[in-house]
């Protein structure tokens, strides 16, 4: 009577990280601007998660597991102490592989290099926000943080994501509002010389 070893060791772990892999990656991958960097954010975060595993109520499991993820990527971000530059296109040779998806892919490198000059909270609020789809309160949880704060930088992230150079003219960002421009100083009257 050997039964499932697997199964009775990791309680459902197995299948949870097979199934939320790819969302998973595609997140951490928003969140760092490298595939592979994103590969070992979401394997380094998933080998904690394993050994809390059991603890973790399994209706708070998505929860638990974007929280880890965020707090993962600040951890890694404070122990780099460097900027991450991004390529701003992709080589020559890929971006002709797929001519039909040249535009699609210039757009998405255009907007991971945007993502890349945020900063790092801001930007765990727009991934988790607009490719996440999650509420605001739903986010204020994962970063342990007030609604007032996911939506100042929810707004100010938008802002600087259309004002960056590289999706100058994007129609595919939500409508920000810009901020007022500061008046024109007045000419004082009668100024000496």
């Amino acid at each position: 009577m050997h039964g499932d070893r697997n199964g009775d060791i990791d309680d459902g772990f197995v299948e949870f990280a097979v199934a939320a892999w790819p969302r998973l990656v595609r997140t951490a991958q928003l969140l760092t601007g490298d595939f592979h960097e994103a590969e070992d954010l979401v394997q380094t975060t998933l080998a904690k998660v394993y050994g809390r595993w059991r603890r973790v109520p399994r209706e708070e499991i998505d929860l638990y597991v974007r929280r880890a993820l965020i707090n993962n990527n600040l951890s890694r971000l404070r122990r780099k102490r460097v900027v991450h530059l991004l390529t701003p296109v992709l080589p020559e040779s890929l971006r002709h592989a797929s001519a039909g998806h040249a535009e699609a892919v210039e757009q998405r490198t255009a907007l991971l290099a945007a993502l890349g000059d945020l900063p790092a909270r801001q930007r765990a609020v727009m991934v988790l926000r607009y490719w996440e789809d999650l509420a605001e309160q739903e986010i204020a949880t994962v970063l342990h943080c007030s609604i007032g704060t996911v939506k100042t930088h929810a707004r100010r992230g938008l802002a600087a994501l259309r004002a960056h150079p590289a999706l100058a003219g994007t129609a595919h960002l939500p409508h920000v509002p810009a901020p007022a421009a500061p008046a024109a100083p007045s000419a004082p009257s009668g100024a000496r010389r």
